[in-house]
């Protein structure tokens, strides 16, 4: 699947395409209903699938000293677009001569003469163009004067709520793991490689696969019951995680400290996945490393069962 960075002189074989259109972050219930509506007028003309984001997504460009937001690296979201169909992403540069253009310029540079969309499909709250002065009702306006079909897709619900990256992140830093996965429809998943820490957690039995989560967002501090996958493994492991800066040992940036049960690896290196099931406590400051211990002992023993 060719994931295309850039809006001008796409190649014949890119155009053409039915697009969803939208930042999917996270390509939860909602953005993949976008991505049904085009891959369903898709279907009806014989054109292929292409969804069409923004990089970085508006809000890095507008807010850059803003926590971390992502839901997902780009690669993660681009891999799990080609699971539910897309035949190309197009990744729009979201830089300065964008953020300028009016609403009409931008449906006819980017989507009718950059990409040569055939159809375009958006949900029921996209906004566009400068200042967001344009609605999807606008965008289907422009498209039936350039010469593309636009489908509008209403508010999808979740849990009794709409469907939203916002939700998403809300129950994650509210740490509710579980209400973040009903909205994406599986659970929410850190990547990356394991980095060297300070190797204390192997002095005490508790050694663990360490990640920073950079750019994305960060969940609640505390304890989680998690499933580890090693690249190049098919299988899921259990483990228990802690997220946060260690009050008991020295604080640090927060860091992602994975321990997978009855597992001795050497991963350092590696690429991994940490699945978050269930928050178990928030992190806490011991008197001493042995109830510190003692603790993750219980912690253990909780996530098992979590996760049995």
């Amino acid at each position: 699947m060719p994931i295309i960075a850039h809006y001008k002189d796409v190649p014949k074989a890119a155009r053409g395409y039915s697009v969803a259109l939208g930042n999917f972050d996270g390509v939860h219930a909602g953005h993949r209903a976008v991505i049904e509506a085009a891959q369903a007028a898709a279907d009806a003309s014989g054109a292929k699938l292409g969804v069409a984001t923004f990089e970085p997504p508006p809000r890095a460009f507008f807010r850059p000293d803003d926590p971390p937001f992502r839901i997902y690296r780009p690669a993660r979201r681009n891999a799990r677009l080609k699971e539910i169909g897309a035949a190309a992403v197009y990744e729009l540069p979201f830089n300065a001569d964008m953020a300028a253009m009016t609403d009409e310029i931008f449906a006819r540079e980017v989507l009718a003469e950059g990409i040569g969309a055939s159809h375009v499909s958006v949900g029921f709250d996209f906004r566009f163009g400068r200042g967001r002065m344009g609605d999807a009702a606008r965008l289907a306006s422009l498209g039936r004067a350039l010469g593309f079909g636009v489908t509008i897709v209403e508010k999808i619900e979740a849990l009794g709520h709409k469907a939203s990256s916002t939700a998403i992140r809300e129950a994650l830093i509210a740490g509710e793991p579980g209400k973040a996965a009903e909205i994406l429809g599986h659970d929410w998943v850190i990547d990356g490689v394991v980095e060297h820490g300070e190797k204390r957690g192997r002095t005490i039995g508790f050694p663990t696969a360490n990640l920073h989560l950079g750019e994305l967002i960060h969940p609640k501090h505390g304890i989680y019951a998690v499933r580890v996958r090693i690249a190049g493994e098919s299988e899921w492991r259990g483990g228990v995680a802690n997220f946060g800066r260690t009050p008991t040992t020295g604080l640090r940036d927060p860091l992602l400290e994975a321990f997978i049960f009855d597992f001795d690896g050497d991963i350092y290196g590696k690429m991994i996945e940490v699945a978050l099931v269930a928050y178990q406590r928030p992190e806490a400051k011991f008197d001493s490393l042995n109830d510190m211990v003692e603790q993750m002992h219980r912690d253990k023993e909780i996530a098992r069962a979590l996760l049995a």
